[in-house]
This record gives structure tokens, sequence and C-alpha cells, in this order.
């Protein structure tokens, strides 16, 4: 435990932002699942709703630092490639 009274706030400061992360790293991965749900029982129109959603927050997630640009490339670009795929 910091001594100091700076370090102790940013103890809090990162336990806060930490909380913060995981949550919305949190809300990508569900969203994402749903959208894989979506793909393989072949609902079509459901997975394109979905992916605009998970588009969002991939780019949002990109913006703050949370995935690097090429990861959130290449997940966007496979579910793209999977929705399109479908009859």
């Amino acid at each position: 435990m910091p001594n100091i009274k700076s370090a102790k706030k940013r103890v809090l400061v990162n336990e806060k932002k930490n909380l913060e992360n995981r949550s919305q790293n949190q809300r990508v991965k569900t969203a994402m699942k749903k959208l894989n749900a979506a793909i393989d029982a072949g609902d079509k129109a459901l997975a394109q709703e979905l992916y605009k959603e998970v588009a969002k927050l991939l780019d949002s997630a990109v913006s703050a630092g949370r995935f690097h640009i090429n990861t959130a490339a290449n997940k966007k670009s496979g579910f793209a490639k999977r929705i399109n795929q479908m009859a």
C-alpha cells in the first residue's frame, strides 16, 4: 500500500480505469458472441444488424486503445465474410 498521497490517488484511479476497461471489453466480447450465434443459426437479417453494433463497438475500442486497429479490422472482415457467405 502506498504511503504518498499522489500514489494513493493513482491506485484509486487505476482501479477505476481497470473496471471501465474490463466492462467495455466484455461488451465487445458479448456482442461478438451474439453475432457468432446469429451467423451459426443462419439468421442473416439479425446478423447484419448485430454486425453494425459489433463494428461500432470495435471502432470505439480501437479509438480508446483497447484493441489494435489491425485486430479490429481482422475481426470485422471475418464477420463480414461469414455474413456474405450465408445463403
